[in-house]
């Protein structure tokens, strides 16, 4: 509690100085009517402060980019002595600064506030009050509350759209490979009795005359080749505006759900690195509700840069049939590497998330890595 008593103080001392010299009682009496005013003041805020409560929640705490969310709060208090109107402090939303609103509650009745915010940015955040100063008629003193929660967490889910099926390295078509056959003969996984319409070729005819009954071979199904999505994990490329920032890199987790959402659709697994803080490996076999809420965390603190994240990945290139590179820069170390990809044998496609598609100085760039058989393509955030 915070106690502004210089002024009140030397007024009161005064008129006491004043009494005491003069014996005149009005000079007393006013200096007592400040007394009071002081000490009325100190009980009436800490009667209020100490029997506050604040309520606030949200009425979803998972919604996509785009949507709109409301957040319902309520506070009350007791006490006989006025106060001034709440100071309540709002925490920041998706897309609000923190702001604080003047709330004129009645004590012992509880006053509700519903306050709309519209989830423009992906991401994980946690709107509600964070704190509430009460404060008297006269500005003398004033006591901050900190409730002891807030909202809650609301997470802003990536709004995929759609992007092209990926094609996958010449011979390595997960589609292909399937019609072609439906078990692999080189690969045998187990034996079993024999069934009417097997194949004569699958029977194990060493086995069959040990236990005198035909037993055929079972073999393994083949599976469909992986995709290899890599984002830059890494701070964007600064912006002239924070909310140019903020649209980039909504641009790039949106990307990357995208692609792992068209592999879902397909039926190719896909494996997504998040490098960072808090680093994990997104597989399609999560689920797309599981992908969805890890790239809202994401928080782009991967320290490396992506070019060596790009060379470091190229070991597993010999085991992956398409690779999806997604980032906001582009420079001549990362051309290299995702040509040397390209070489090692799996389809490449880059998605170059960026305001400008016709700047100069990336066509070179841009031409060499179409030459090598790289596809292009482009993500402009304004355009999300």
């Amino acid at each position: 509690m915070k106690i502004r008593m210089t002024m009140p103080s030397l007024v009161t001392f005064s008129l006491l100085a004043a009494a005491f010299s003069t014996g005149s009682p009005v000079f007393l009496t006013g200096a007592m009517l400040i007394i009071l005013l002081c000490a009325s003041s100190i009980l009436g805020v800490r009667r209020a402060a100490g029997t506050l409560t604040v309520s606030s929640g949200l009425t979803d705490h998972i919604v996509q980019r785009g949507d709109d969310v409301q957040l319902e709060v309520a506070l009350s208090y007791r006490g006989l002595i006025p106060i001034a109107p709440l100071q309540v402090e709002v925490s920041a939303g998706p897309d609000k600064p923190e702001q604080t609103i003047r709330l004129n509650a009645v004590p012992g009745r509880p006053q509700k506030l519903t306050l709309p915010f519209h989830a423009a940015h992906i991401g994980v955040s946690s709107p509600g009050v964070k704190a509430v100063t009460v404060t008297d008629l006269f500005g003398l003193c004033s006591a901050r509350v900190v409730p002891e929660t807030v909202g809650g967490e609301l997470i802003v889910l990536p709004l995929p759209f759609d992007v092209g099926e990926l094609t996958y390295a010449a011979g390595d078509s997960g589609s292909e490979t399937m019609a072609r056959a439906s078990e692999d003969i080189t690969s045998p996984a187990e034996v079993r009795a024999y069934q009417q319409g097997d194949a004569m070729k699958k029977i194990h005819w060493k086995l069959s005359m040990r236990k005198q009954e035909l037993m055929v071979r079972r073999f393994e199904e083949p599976v469909m080749p992986d995709a290899l999505v890599l984002m830059d994990c890494s701070k964007p490329p600064k912006q002239q505006h924070a909310e140019a920032e903020l649209d980039v890199r909504d641009a790039l987790l949106e990307t990357a759900a995208s692609v792992m959402q068209e592999n879902t659709r397909t039926g190719h697994p896909a494996k997504l690195p998040l490098l960072g803080e808090h680093p994990i490996e997104l597989d399609k076999g999560m689920g797309m509700p599981v992908i969805l809420e890890a790239l809202a965390r994401a928080d782009f603190s991967a320290g490396d840069k992506f070019e060596r994240v790009l060379l470091l990945e190229l070991r597993r290139m010999r085991k992956v049939g398409s690779t999806v590179v997604i980032a906001a820069r582009l420079n001549s170390r990362m051309v290299d590497v995702m040509m040397s990809m390209r070489r090692m044998g799996p389809y490449v496609r880059f998605y170059l998330v960026t305001f400008t598609p016709d700047d100069a100085q990336l066509l070179p760039m841009i031409t060499k890595l179409q030459s090598a058989g790289v596809e292009v393509c482009y993500v402009t955030p304004a355009a999300m």
